[in-house]
């Protein structure tokens, strides 16, 4: 596999997932989004404040601390909107990602980033965000496995070997729908935790403990 294109591989995955939702414009976002507390509106906000965090963390690059900047889709916007929104926070990621120079490092609580790093953390978001609020509203959809391959090498090169890239992906980021994965790497140091595994339940907080391999 050619080396990827951080900045490209973060708007397709914002088309990929916009358009998906999209279709579910119409339908009632004030459900929970599939293993989440959250509705699935809220998840958006979420998804749009995490994606444009990352490209602050990389512009500003404080050296232990969030940025000050917190972004949000308007409380009253529709949702075909809202999704434009979002689509606007991954072109201000892609662009930051295409303007860092390869010797930058930016702070996450995870650890220190480059810039296809924090392309990758956007990635994840919008993929595993996306499943959620598609499965939640009913929609037939699966992330795609080129950006989940990426996502995966990128962040999490420990994950097991010999399933699809999308299963890895929402396995490695708690999704119990996944836990056939989980039974088959018992005991290879890949399991998730106790809090992970039990009743299958993902936390509000899921999004800071998804990357083990930023640096």
């Amino acid at each position: 596999m050619s080396a990827p294109s951080w900045p490209d591989l973060v708007v397709e995955a914002a088309d990929e997932c916009t358009s998906i939702l999209e279709k579910g414009a119409e339908l009632d976002w004030s459900r929970n989004a599939a293993g989440l507390e959250w509705s699935c509106r809220t998840t958006l906000d979420h998804l749009a404040l995490g994606i444009v965090g990352y490209a602050g963390l990389l512009i500003a690059r404080p050296a232990d601390r969030y940025i000050t900047l917190f972004a949000s889709l308007d409380a009253q916007a529709s949702i075909p909107e809202c999704l434009e929104g979002v689509g606007i926070a991954a072109s201000i990621l892609a662009s930051a990602v295409r303007e860092a120079d390869s010797d930058v490092r930016a702070w996450h609580p995870w650890g220190h980033s480059d810039g296809p790093g924090f392309a990758a953390m956007g990635i994840v978001e919008l993929l595993v965000h996306s499943d959620d609020i598609a499965r939640g509203l009913g929609l037939g959809w699966r992330p795609p496995e080129q950006l989940c391959t990426h996502a995966v090498r990128r962040l999490f090169p420990e994950a097991p070997d010999g399933h699809d890239a999308a299963g890895t992906l929402l396995w490695c980021t708690g999704a119990p729908i996944f836990q056939a994965i989980s039974a088959e790497t018992a005991g290879s140091g890949m399991e998730p935790s106790a809090e992970d595994s039990a009743a299958g339940q993902r936390e509000e907080s899921r999004g800071d403990r998804l990357f083990v391999c930023c640096s």
